[in-house]
């Protein structure tokens, strides 16, 4: 009877964590080997540190019997950017079973960002083998990003993720019908727990101050680097408006050193001390070590688990604009800025203008709908009665009156021609009608 090898692929140290705290929980049967493989997906993965190179990775180095890296196997290609043609496949089987000691054995996948390479690429070359999806974000909560070939989709078992919305299920994989389980909270807390007691060296910081969390939108074409750094100057002010004195901004690890100039002016316009981390660390490790008094960003994954796992105060920022700018539509990072505006403070806003808890999952299911209604079109019925009861000033900035009006939704063409049938040859009549109504006019 051949061996088992369990392959864990991870991109990012906060994904290998999640790994490790599913580990730890049980969430996994015994494998005969454990091999952890990292991808670096960064554009420049020569000049960025891998997982295995970042701070505190060695305290779950011991949850593998091994670590190897993607980059090395395929180099001197792109992770993100390498696809094999369909007909070398089996060629990459045996390249990577030899290159990785793997023989006849048995291999089982564990991948993140499955939609996309090199998570998809890498279940394509192991045809057949099981595959556990897990989430390392809010991304989870939303639709798959692409239509996923049933060869591999059918072959998902379960979707790990952690429970940074609580009582929301996620929709990803749901139109194969994978089934999500959630990592135990505690199970990752502890893991976090040993990165922050790391002997590594870590940033020092003061502790009660406002910790400012920078994402480089300006590398995913959301902002320009002028907007963005204009959103962290913003982000100063609005702690110091709440009363902070000491501020920390932990940019992200790609972001280019010209980050932070200007918050350096501002802070000293202000009078308020500034603390820039540069290591690059998980916040976790500075929501553990520091205590912050308000955690403050646009639509990080990290906001959620400072409110959800560690009860810190949160606000969100810039959240609003950034869903009428997201394009196309169908932009994958649409359901989590939909959530950290629907469910996080503004941090420039008196009072809170959250949106109740019971109207979530509608707001979500809506949302993936209208995002990918032909990857889950069973949720039409659901959408339609979440738009007419509860479209309106609050829920209006989540979608696009465009979008509605293709789709057919409540909300979307005028209520005067809402008895035409909801078609596309209907909507192309309307279109003809109204362009020649404008040339007569002319």
């Amino acid at each position: 009877m051949s061996r088992t090898t369990r392959i864990f692929c991870a991109s990012t140290l906060y994904g290998a964590a999640t790994l490790a705290a599913a580990l730890d929980a049980g969430c996994f049967t015994d494998a005969d080997r454990r091999v952890l493989l990292v991808f670096n997906n960064a554009a420049n993965p020569e000049t960025t540190p891998a997982v295995d190179e970042m701070p505190g990775f060695e305290q779950l180095r011991d949850h593998f019997d091994e670590v190897l890296s993607f980059n090395e196997a395929i180099r001197p290609f792109h992770p993100g950017a390498w696809v094999p043609r369909a007909d070398d496949l089996p060629l990459f089987e045996r390249y990577l079973r030899l290159l990785w000691g793997l023989g006849e054995d048995r291999v089982e996948l564990v991948l993140e960002s499955i939609q996309v390479s090199p998570a998809l690429t890498l279940a394509q070359i192991f045809t057949g083998a099981p595959v556990d999806v897990y989430a390392d974000g809010l991304m989870s909560y939303g639709p798959t990003r692409n239509k996923i070939d049933p060869l591999v989709g059918t072959r998902v078992r379960r979707l790990l993720h952690l429970d940074l919305v609580p009582g929301l299920t996620p929709l990803l994989l749901t139109e194969f019908g994978v089934p999500a389980q959630v990592v135990p909270t505690p199970a990752f807390l502890k893991v976090m727990s040993g990165l922050t007691a790391a002997p590594e060296e870590l940033p020092e910081v003061p502790e009660g101050a406002a910790l400012l969390l920078g994402q480089y939108l300006s590398a995913l074409n959301i902002l320009s680097a002028k907007e963005e750094e204009e959103l962290h100057v913003r982000m100063v002010r609005g702690a110091v408006a709440r009363g902070h004195r000491a501020v920390v901004f932990k940019p992200h690890p790609t972001a280019p050193a010209s980050y932070g100039r200007a918050l350096e002016t501002e802070a000293e316009r202000l009078g308020v001390e500034l603390t820039v981390v540069d290591t690059p660390v998980l916040a976790e490790v500075l929501f553990e070590k520091a205590q912050p008094a308000l955690v403050v960003g646009c639509f990080s994954t990290a906001l959620f688990t400072a409110s959800a796992f560690y009860a810190l105060p949160v606000a969100r920022i810039g959240t609003e604009p950034l869903l009428d700018r997201l394009t196309p539509y169908q932009n994958s990072n649409r359901v989590p800025v939909t959530l950290a505006d629907a469910l996080l403070p503004d941090l420039e806003a008196e009072g809170g203008d959250t949106l109740a808890q019971e109207q979530l999952t509608g707001l979500v299911e809506t949302v993936g709908f209208t995002m990918q209604p032909q990857i889950l079109g069973a949720l039409r019925p659901a959408a339609e009665r979440f738009l007419a009861e509860h479209l309106g000033a609050r829920t209006q900035r989540y979608f696009k009156r465009r979008r509605l009006t293709v789709l057919g939704l409540p909300g979307g063409i005028p209520q005067r021609l809402s008895f035409l049938p909801r078609n596309a040859t209907a909507r192309r009549v309307v279109r003809r009608a109204k362009a020649l109504r404008k040339a007569v006019r002319r």
